[in-house]
């Protein structure tokens, strides 16, 4: 039910393709959902001798544990000795065994990225020669499986609860106050806290599992339980289920105090309720604790999954929570909206009134879904290409279809709004017409009443029985008319119509929010196609060796003030994705070592749109400088840019081009 206005939306949509296309022709690089993007030995790689451990390198920091990599020989037996180790940044390493004998060999590894994800993969290297081996580099990941579905329902069921517990409370707060008392409004709100509750704990039981072993056994592993509390996910949803304390309380006051003050507003809290503070007060009560406890319950979502990392993520976890919470607003208010229209009882209808306020409510929610949206887009995607090259790119384009779709579906029950609307003033007249009519039949009712002051005591029964019967017959009248309202209400075409595109709109809603929990499940397109050009360097290195070697760059320079010529070189070791040992030798035009102030490298792939990373190199001696450890994320032809400064005021930048990996 969203209040469209034709100049609004084509001002709407023409700010977001200008916003959209400033923000994807300027990305920058970032991950939100860990990737492998180079290892050593490399992935397919054929080496000379046996290496004394695997190192691999993922596009952001990792969680691991004992088992978290492992590396099996042609026969299936692990070689792998110790734990994984984190010698630097986002490189993580195993040791081998020593004597390693010739053959193909299988490193899996299964990590949990920062995002909470778990993230699992296999490849191979031979040492000497490639030998058959009976390891499937296939082997399912602990995110499959029935814990991995029961894992991805339960996500869906909290997000959904979530949208029904807050919309369905901002619908009744905000829009429609009578319904606090309509026992099925506050059904379907206590339905959102219990779904809501239940999901949490089923996600906190199922974590373990989930990001380790996979296995439905371990579920209720009270270790792994503990090991999940120490984690920054567990923490989240051990933070949700205290929030969801605070909202029990919360949806107490609504359906208790609250409620009881709605009697006094036909339609809305203001509306007649002749400016009681305390009604005033208990209202923004209720809003202002609302709004914190649904943004706490929002923020346990984007403290824990993909707004929590990558670029921005001070700026993407506010704006995740703003999102979250007009999604909630919208799809949970429609949600209210279907049950106030199809179970309200007859006494207490919604009005026009309210389905106008939660239209301009529902309208504001796609205003700020369309705006946090993009930027969430850019965040994940990072280029145009992406919407179709990748899978999150491509469920993105059907989740936007999907609100393509609500969007025109709202604007028909608009439609239906403006002609409800326009018949209730002759109903309201009709109304009023009749209740005269009913007042005319009142004369009879002296007469009885002085016939009964003359019967005898033995008359008193009789008259009891009557005023039985005549209770009863009051109570059967009352039912008729509520039955004969029912029917006019259900025969009017206007509010069948309004009821029809409402449920409609309901119908996309589920599938809507089917696909945005598969999204939040999904590799960003950005980190999948940094992965597939990892993997395609990875894959057309050469068959044999340890990968390129050191690369040797000579570059000559000349900052333009007195002794400001020389000649700058740079030695990169291994020149793999991954460590490299970088060391940096200026000479005099004659040969010979000399120092100068201030020597700083940076790296640069451009094709990924990565870099510069800065390098800032400690001086060894006269004209050497090293720097140990530099973290390269994956192969491919890097520029590497020295700035020499040979005085305050004077210096320069040369760069050259070196394909690593």
């Amino acid at each position: 039910m969203t209040q469209i206005i034709a100049p609004r939306v084509r001002t709407l949509v023409l700010l977001i393709l200008a916003v959209a296309g400033a923000l994807l022709a300027g990305a920058a690089p970032a991950s939100a959902h860990a990737a492998l993007t180079g290892s050593d030995p490399a992935q397919g790689a054929v080496v000379d001798t046996a290496p004394t451990r695997v190192s691999l390198t993922f596009s952001e920091p990792v969680a691991v544990g004992d088992d978290s990599v492992r590396v099996l020989d042609p026969k299936g037996e692990r070689v792998d000795k110790g734990d994984p180790a984190n010698p630097s940044g986002t490189t993580y390493s195993v040791p081998l065994v020593s004597g390693l004998p010739d053959g193909t060999y299988t490193v899996a590894y299964q990590v949990v990225s920062a995002d909470s994800h778990p993230v699992a993969g296999a490849f191979t290297f031979s040492i000497g020669a490639p030998s058959e081996t009976t390891v499937s580099v296939s082997a399912q990941a602990s995110d499959d499986g029935l814990v991995g579905w029961l894992y991805g329902f339960g996500r869906y069921v909290s997000y959904a609860g979530f949208a029904v517990l807050a919309g369905g409370a901002a619908f009744v707060l905000a829009c429609w106050a009578p319904g606090a008392r309509v026992r099925a409004v506050q059904r379907l709100v206590v339905s959102g806290w219990l779904a809501l509750t239940a999901a949490t704990l089923g996600l906190l039981m199922l974590r373990g599992s989930y990001t380790t072993s996979g296995r439905v056994g371990d579920v209720f592993d009270l270790e792994l339980l503990g090991d999940v509390l120490q984690t920054k996910t567990g923490a989240a949803l051990v933070s949700r289920l205290l929030l969801l304390a605070a909202a029990a309380l919360f949806i107490a006051v609504l359906f208790g105090a609250y409620a009881r003050t709605a009697d006094a507003a036909p339609d809305h809290p203001g509306d007649g309720d002749g400016g009681e503070p305390d009604k005033r007060d208990l209202t923004f009560g209720l809003a202002l604790g609302g709004t914190v406890v649904a943004a706490g319950l929002a923020a346990s979502w984007a403290m824990s999954e993909h707004a929590s990392q990558g670029l921005q993520a001070g700026v993407a976890m506010p704006v995740d929570v703003v999102h979250l919470l007009a999604v909630a607003a919208w799809l949970g208010g429609l949600t209210a909206l279907l049950v106030a229209l199809h179970r309200a009882p007859v006494e207490t209808p919604v009005g026009h009134d309210a389905v106008r306020r939660f239209s301009r409510l529902a309208f504001g929610s796609v205003v700020t879904l369309a705006v946090t949206g993009v930027y969430q887009s850019w965040r994940q995607l990072g280029s145009w290409s992406a919407f179709t090259d990748t899978r999150y790119g491509q469920l993105l384009l059907v989740k936007i279809a999907l609100v393509a779709v609500m969007v025109a579906v709202a604007f028909l029950s608009r439609r239906w709004t403006r002609r409800l609307a326009d018949a209730r003033g002759s109903a309201a007249a009709e109304e009023a017409e009749r209740a005269e009519e009913e007042k005319q039949p009142a004369g009879t009712a002296p007469a009885t009443a002085s016939e009964t002051s003359e019967t005898s005591e033995a008359g008193k029964t009789e008259a009891g029985h009557d005023a039985v019967r005549a209770a009863q017959l009051a109570r059967q009248r009352a039912a008729t008319e509520a039955a004969r309202q029912k029917r006019l209400r259900d025969a009017d075409p206007n509010r069948f119509g309004l009821r029809r595109s409402v449920l409609a709109e309901a119908g996309v809603a589920v599938v809507l929010l089917a696909v945005t929990t598969v999204l939040t499940q999904t590799e960003p397109g950005r980190t999948e196609q940094d992965a597939r050009a990892a993997a395609a360097t990875s894959s057309s290195a050469p068959a044999t060796g340890q990968g390129s070697g050191a690369v040797s760059l000579t570059m000559p320079f000349d900052t333009g003030g007195p002794n400001g010529e020389g000649v700058v070189s740079v030695d990169l070791d291994p020149a793999q994705a991954g460590d490299n040992a970088l060391h940096v030798y200026v000479e005099g035009p004659d040969g010979t070592p000399v120092d100068v102030p201030e020597v700083k490298i940076a790296l640069t792939l451009a094709a990924q749109d990565i870099g510069p990373l800065p390098v800032t190199p400690d001086r060894i001696t006269t004209g050497h400088w090293s720097a140990s450890g530099v973290q390269i994320p994956m192969a491919g032809d890097w520029k590497v840019e020295v700035t020499v400064r040979t005085s305050d005021i004077d210096q320069v930048t040369v760069s050259k081009n070196a394909q690593i990996g």
